[in-house]
């Protein structure tokens, strides 16, 4: 998830008359593995792509940004300088930069990059996957896939025809991998049963889905998609020798609503005029952003509220004129605070999740594994494993990661691994794996709005065959 806008000015950009499967500059033509860097361009330069951007810096040798895409002015100036990214290879909007890849391809005959981070709105990955897979640019999405069916489906109906890699979910840190191999080695015997938790955190729920990005469902998504399809896409992982039967899922938003607003704030809309501001609302923006920002903080969630670097000037004026600034009780947010997700697998075993925003722990997932011969109890950090049998237990710790616990490094080592050498396969899925997942997540939030349990093959086979009479695939 990124900060990106629109440019209302964009014209539609030529179309190649080149195969959209043209080497890029980098790629090798004689079917070697390349020794060069895999090249990237960075499509938004928020807190996401900076994040996967990260490890070209680390690792030059393995990966380069050489152009990005970024409309505001400040953070794409800092940005381009980081990277030493070439001006003529900087652009404002993702239209521009795939209007200069087009007439690149024209002229000749190679992409300006191997591939492309899309780290932009939700809102947007359906339009700017589509683009850049004509081209033949293989293709990181930041999560969530799409915010709709139709274009999860248009996503994978692109992605295969272009033949291009494309990776996404949560799946990739050092932690996960170690736990899931001993889940699909069936070290403990079966996988019965799983319990996650995602505990968002108070103040991060009030920063991104009531004042943020993802509080409007109209604007984004709903809240499990937008947050948790890649929770979701775990429990389907570790469950992969089955798939999801039958979901159902309740929650609602409880607090973060005018009816909770404490009676001592009275009228007021904006934590800075607020008596409550310093002491008793956790939620106050002054406390979250202001007294973060004193404290030496200029990092997320204070860097979110201004284009380029943080200081009390430019954030104090964004609480007084932005949605950052709003009390919590009179956004307008409307996706759920909690949500509990069931899910009934063909074999029989089950899992169930929830998601809640009153926590102090901040993203670190909480699970617990069910065996037939043992247990697995895990919270991001670190896993115990007790095996029945022998009746012992041994801890497996991992050095903690910012970044999804280190998922984020693991999925753009990997990834650019997968680029370099032309296999999908080293990302252990692909784009079908994907969609079948957030079909899931459409699926739970049905259940969750029509107060019924979902029959998961039913779903998806009514989705695909509306979407196929409704899209016919056309021929090349």
């Amino acid at each position: 998830m990124a900060s990106f806008l629109t440019n209302k000015f964009w014209r539609k950009p030529p179309r190649s008359k080149h195969s959209p499967i043209s080497p890029s500059m980098s790629q090798p033509t004689n079917g070697q593995i390349s020794s060069q860097p895999v090249t990237l361009a960075i499509i938004g330069c928020g807190q996401r792509g900076k994040g996967y951007a990260r490890h070209a810096l680390s690792h030059p040798h393995e990966c380069k940004v050489v152009a990005i895409a970024e409309p505001r002015p400040k953070t794409q100036r800092q940005f381009a300088d980081l990277h030493n990214v070439d001006q003529t290879l900087v652009f404002t909007t993702w239209q521009d930069l795939l209007a200069a890849s087009a007439e690149t391809i024209a002229t000749v005959g190679k992409r300006l990059a191997d591939a492309v981070i899309i780290a932009v709105q939700d809102q947007m990955h359906a339009e700017v996957t589509l683009a850049f897979a004509e081209q033949g640019y293989h293709i990181l999405c930041e999560k969530p896939m799409a915010i709709t069916i139709d274009d999860c489906l248009r996503m994978e109906r692109a992605i295969k025809r272009a033949g291009v890699i494309f990776g996404m979910v949560l799946r990739y840190s050092e932690y996960t991998k170690a736990l899931s191999e001993i889940v699909h080695k069936k070290t403990l015997g079966d996988l019965v049963n799983i319990v996650h938790v995602e505990p968002v955190g108070y103040y991060h729920f009030a920063h991104s889905f009531v004042r943020g990005n993802w509080g409007v469902e109209g604007k984004s998504s709903f809240a499990l998609m937008t947050k948790c399809c890649h929770d979701i896409d775990l429990l389907c992982h570790w469950f992969s020798s089955t798939t999801p039967a039958k979901v159902s899922s309740f929650g609602s938003l409880t607090h973060f609503r005018k009816s909770s607003k404490p009676s001592q704030a009275g009228d007021v809309k904006r934590c800075i005029e607020c008596p409550l501001q310093h002491d008793e609302c956790p939620y106050s923006a002054t406390k979250i952003y202001l007294d973060a920002l004193k404290s030496g903080t200029k990092s997320w969630p204070v860097s979110v509220l201004v284009d380029g670097i943080p200081d009390i000037e430019n954030v104090t004026e964004a609480l007084k004129t932005g949605p950052y600034g709003m009390c919590v009780y009179e956004s307008p947010n409307d996706v759920c605070d909690q949500q509990v997700v069931n899910i009934e697998f063909a074999n029989g075993t089950t899992a169930s999740f929830t998601m809640v925003a009153y926590t102090s722990l901040i993203c670190e997932r909480q699970v617990r594994l069910h065996f037939s011969h043992g247990e697995i109890v895990g919270d991001m950090t670190k896993f115990t494993v007790t095996d029945f049998r022998t009746d012992t237990t041994r801890e497996h710790a991992f050095q903690p990661m910012s970044g999804h616990g280190g998922g984020d490094l693991g999925l753009i080592k990997t990834f650019v691994e997968a680029v370099r050498q032309g296999k999908q396969e080293l990302l252990g899925t692909d784009v079908e794996e994907v969609v079948k997942s957030h079909m899931t997540v459409f699926a739970a939030e049905a259940s969750r709005k029509e107060g019924r349990v979902v029959d998961c093959a039913e779903f998806e086979r009514n989705a695909r065959e509306k979407f196929d009479k409704e899209n016919p695939e056309k021929s090349a």
